[in-house]
């Protein structure tokens, strides 16, 4: 006969919660960015920079157009870069001593 060991409840915080103790040093200009915006307009059509973001940086309106960054929301994991079918996606860390903090590691 086994026993089954307790399984501790824990309680973890919210994705918001732990998004909000990232701290972000603004370098005054965007690292991120589109390379050739008509690629965006006439080529794109499944916007994979927009879903990827885990932090809710990049949105576009509609099919017809360029997304708009939020860049100061980043939290610099490049999933954009990588997820953009085309290359389009300018990304480069933001100068030294600026960007982005995490609290917890």
């Amino acid at each position: 006969m086994s026993v089954q060991p307790s399984v501790p409840e824990v309680q973890n915080d919210s994705i918001e919660d732990r998004l909000y103790t990232v701290k972000y040093d603004d370098p005054g200009d965007s690292h991120l960015g589109v390379k050739v915006p008509s690629v965006c307009t006439d080529s794109c059509e499944t916007t994979d920079c927009v879903p990827i973001c885990p932090a809710d940086v990049w949105h576009r309106a509609d099919t017809d157009s360029v997304p708009t960054i939020a860049y100061e929301n980043c939290l610099e994991c490049s999933s954009c870069r990588f997820a953009c079918p085309y290359d389009n996606v300018s990304w480069e860390y933001p100068t030294t001593g600026s960007g982005v903090t995490y609290k917890h590691g």
